[in-house]
């Protein structure tokens, strides 16, 4: 058993019984923790390795508990898209919540890169239109995904994209189907967009597109494009377009990728892309005739 989970006295006998084994702490978040795990597939010898996300409802804000941990909850189980992690089962022991996920096998994007630096404009292509599908599938939901980083972008054993973390999700229209704006302040400021930093209602699904250019940005260029060290200098920063670039790595890059980076990043939100937007851009619509050429069989 998980030395953690040996600490903190939680039973795992039962989850013993049924398969599952644990390993080792391997991440942490702001209301769980992640630790490694396996599943031995009843009456073979299949091992399954999984991720578990550890949360205890007796340790976690009340907020947590009855508004965002119930809709996580939620979405693990309905939503399905390739780009997306995948659940595997749920399970709860006393007040213990244990989420068992496909593991991501690389690890998340904000390590992939501190090891191996800034990505190429072709693997950023790719990546970033794996990211775009899968929130294009969520907002075709009327689903905004809220917390959009690097920490929250994994990379499997084949090295595709899965978008993790679903803490923050949320509807965006009621149950009339009419929409309502967030005013909850989710996620990290460095990743926010300028609506939120400034405390204002706005459009989650919009606010997603920032956080998108935000992940691109690191991607292309290795640094966070915005200081939020600052509150006030982060704000202005981001109506000013003071974008940290590196100059050299800029001019190396396509003016279809410049294009996207600057329209994701667009501080005015009446006027930023929408997802379908997005995808229909020349740098994005690559992947796409890509794959299409795939499917007739073309040789790439």
């Amino acid at each position: 058993m998980a030395e953690y989970l040996r600490k903190r006295t939680v039973d795992v006998s039962g989850l013993e019984r049924r398969g599952y084994r644990f390993g080792k702490k391997i991440g942490k978040g702001s209301y769980g923790n992640v630790i490694e795990a396996k599943f031995i597939e009843p009456g073979t010898n299949n091992i399954v390795d999984l991720a578990c996300k550890y949360v205890d409802k007796n340790k976690v804000p009340i907020d947590f508990l009855e508004k965002f941990f119930p809709r996580e909850l939620h979405f693990l189980t309905i939503l399905a898209h390739p780009n997306l992690i995948r659940v595997h089962s749920i399970m709860q022991t006393g007040s213990s919540v244990f989420i068992f996920m496909r593991c991501a096998e690389n690890g998340d994007l904000l390590n992939y890169i501190k090891n191996n630096g800034v990505i190429n404009e072709a693997q950023s292509n790719l990546w970033f239109y794996q990211m775009a599908s899968a929130i294009q599938y969520l907002h075709s939901m009327n689903i905004a995904h809220r917390d959009l980083k690097c920490d929250n972008i994994f990379i499997s054993e084949h090295m595709n994209i899965k978008v993790g973390d679903f803490g923050f999700m949320r509807y965006c229209c009621d149950e009339n189907n009419k929409f309502v704006p967030s005013e909850t302040y989710c996620g990290s400021a460095a990743y926010a967009a300028p609506e939120i930093v400034n405390g204002q209602p706005y459009n989650p699904m919009i606010a997603d597109i920032w956080s998108l250019g935000v992940v691109l940005s690191i991607m292309l260029y290795g640094t966070m494009p915005f200081d939020d060290t600052n509150t006030r200098k982060l704000l202005r920063d981001q109506k000013m377009r003071r974008i940290s670039i590196n100059v050299d790595i800029r001019n190396k890059l396509s003016e279809e990728c410049l294009q996207v980076h600057s329209l994701c990043l667009e501080p005015n939100a009446s006027q930023r892309l929408n997802i379908n937007q997005l995808l229909a851009l020349p740098w994005m619509k690559k992947q796409v005739d890509k794959r299409n050429k795939m499917k007739l069989g073309l040789q790439l």
